[in-house]
């Protein structure tokens, strides 16, 4: 159980083997990836981010996106594979180029590290469809935002969530704009050429077929970038792929492994 700049980060481990590391994505938990992790071959760990599970809520001072990297650096007991989901896979992503000694694989489901997009029709397409989740956030609505953004990159539409898992949701909401300036600006220039073309590990990028079209821009970008990267697409599937097509994703990672061992 990690403690991060003074946050309490909450974990559990799952399995034997090869270690991995499991990140979720953002107004989740660790839970949500159980199945996945249960799927797999080797000792997975898994992290509630910081404000979400059982993790200390973020205390509003130190960087988010950072703290979400540090907490899962303190999981790595020497090289480890990496696993991230959506804001989960930023983090991973950050991880790996900042700290190569701790991740000698990743695997990215669906990183949102929209900055790597930037420029492209799908990228403006992105912001254009964020607009009314950043109104809804100005003006203090965040039953809205959240209602806004589930809509976007939730599996489950808002008005078949019942009251209290809104609730969560619309509480935690403010997360999003915590992490939002290290995936829009990437002002550590984590996706740059010049650090991606550093990476000397395998790494396998998933998505669904159905998801936001802005998905396959930025893993584009990570393909021309990254020397051995890999990209799979699930049919059928959309941003919530780890949870809704647990399977397809779990068979593409143990075919890397494969592959790597």
């Amino acid at each position: 159980m990690p403690d991060v700049s003074g946050h309490h980060v909450h974990a559990v481990t799952v399995g034997a083997g090869a270690p991995a590391v499991m990140i979720h994505c953002a107004l989740s938990r660790h839970d949500a990836l159980l199945p996945l992790a249960d799927a797999m071959d080797g000792k997975v760990t898994l992290i509630d981010i910081p404000g979400h599970g059982r993790s200390d809520d973020w205390d509003g001072k130190h960087d988010y996106q950072t703290l979400v990297v540090d907490a899962a650096a303190a999981c790595c007991d020497g090289p480890t594979h990496v696993i991230g989901h959506s804001f989960g896979g930023t983090a991973a992503l950050r991880l790996a180029v900042e700290r190569p000694d701790f991740v000698n694989r990743l695997t990215l489901i669906e990183p949102v590290y929209f900055a790597a997009a930037k420029g492209t029709p799908e990228h403006a397409a992105h912001a254009k469809s964020f607009r009314p989740f950043v109104g809804a956030m100005l003006t203090g609505d965040e039953e809205r935002a959240a209602a806004i953004f589930n809509d976007l990159w939730g599996a489950t539409p808002w008005a078949d969530i019942p009251a209290r898992m809104q609730a969560k949701l619309t509480q935690r909401i403010h997360l999003i704009v915590a992490g939002g300036g290290a995936i829009e600006e990437d002002a550590a220039k984590i996706t740059s050429a010049k650090r991606l073309g550093a990476l000397d590990i395998p790494v396998t990028l998933i998505r669904g077929a159905n998801t936001q079209p802005v998905i396959k821009a930025i893993h584009d970008t990570l393909l021309k970038r990254i020397p051995n990267a890999t990209d799979h697409v699930i049919a059928g599937a959309a941003h919530m792929v780890p949870i809704t097509h647990t399977d397809d994703v779990a068979a593409i990672i143990r075919a890397a492994d494969q592959e790597t061992g």
